[in-house]
């Protein structure tokens, strides 16, 4: 591990970096000014995404599937757990059957409403499950008309809410209030998403990382740039590799974590190369520059002042931690897994007032 550079981790005292290890299954917890060890809590079997709620003092994790992951499973799941970050306990499992598939998170804190995207099934496309955080009880659904929604990301108003959908053309809009779906935004299959914190733009990775053979010619990988009033893509912000997770920090920065493959012959995959997290200033929608990443980046989350971030790299089972002014990796802290992918989910938890 590097030594982390003191100025970036001044304040720091406290908070608490959460990580899910997908084959762990666990979530663990390392100390954000010093990156120590803090501990794990073993959660059901298969965790993927992860979210902080301030309000009530909780970390959500999703449970996708028994084993595997999207297309490649023994069976959906249908768990949400609920963990205190400060105890390091579970509080509850949260049974959303019928729903299965959860994956996504969003938090709309002052509403007290947690939104978890969820897969459809014969006769019924996916959607997303509200739950009352303070209950923590489903207390509706949104259908957003595509057969896997994976990630979901609101407005800073919580009135309106984006679905990214793998294999379908579009990306999902609904309107929270109404709990209905308004709009389909083209996109050639989508990734992760972030919303601007005017609300006023989405920012969707696209095209979805597939890797089935014979595709023929594929779209520009990159970032669409989603207008929110009209439904419409309005910018394309290119990037080298397939981007699969995309955060917005407190400071205007859009993080991309781009996925690098070597082909070889008669594999269907290939070899991984180090990620790539690319930086842009999302007002200008100009590239600022990048930065090398472990295997495989799936998941990205930032501290709160906008200075770090954190990349969690799911195949080499690592957890990068980016000084966002110097681009350099201060550094990168190993997530224990069990012989499968790793580090997956993440979110960053200041210390109790």
């Amino acid at each position: 591990m590097q030594q982390s550079s003191r100025g970036v981790r001044e304040g720091r005292d406290g908070d608490v970096l959460a990580v899910v290890s997908q084959s762990g299954p666990t979530v663990s917890f390392f100390d954000a000014a010093t990156d120590r060890l803090l501990g794990t809590v073993e959660v059901p079997a298969e965790p993927h995404e992860l979210i902080f709620d301030p309000a009530q003092r909780l970390l959500w994790c999703t449970t996708a599937y028994h084993s595997g992951y999207y297309h490649v499973n023994s069976g959906r799941s249908t768990k949400l757990t609920a963990i205190d970050p400060d105890t390091r306990r579970i509080v509850e499992v949260v049974d959303l059957s019928p729903e299965h598939g959860p994956h996504g998170l969003a938090l709309d804190p002052a509403r007290r409403r947690l939104y978890v995207s969820v897969e459809g099934s014969e006769g019924r496309p996916g959607g997303v499950v509200v739950v009352d955080t303070v209950t923590r009880r489903p207390v509706g659904r949104i259908d957003t008309d595509a057969p896997g929604p994976h990630w979901f990301a609101i407005d800073p108003a919580g009135r309106t809410g984006f679905a990214t959908n793998k294999e379908a053309p579009f990306v999902s809009v609904v309107d929270l209030d109404r709990g209905v779906l308004t709009a389909k935004v083209g996109v050639p299959g989508s990734e992760g998403l972030a919303v601007s914190a005017d609300g006023a733009h989405a920012f969707v990775a696209a095209p979805y990382a597939s890797f089935a053979p014979g595709e023929g010619e594929r779209p520009v990988n990159g970032i669409r740039v989603i207008d929110a009033l009209s439904a419409s893509v309005v910018d394309v912000l290119p990037t080298g590799g397939v981007v699969l997770p995309v955060h917005l920090t407190s400071t205007g920065r859009l993080l991309a974590g781009e996925l690098r493959m070597e082909a070889r012959p008669g594999e269907r995959l290939g070899r991984h190369l180090p990620g790539r997290l690319t930086v842009f200033d999302a007002g200008a929608r100009e590239r600022v520059g990048s930065v090398e990443v472990g295997l495989f980046p799936l998941t990205i989350t930032s501290s709160p002042d906008g200075r770090l971030a954190y990349v969690a790299n799911v195949v080499s089972s690592t957890v990068d931690v980016v000084d966002l002014e110097t681009l350099e990796r201060v550094s990168r802290l190993d997530v224990a897994r069990n012989g499968e992918p790793g580090a997956h989910g993440l979110a960053y938890v200041p210390r109790p007032a």
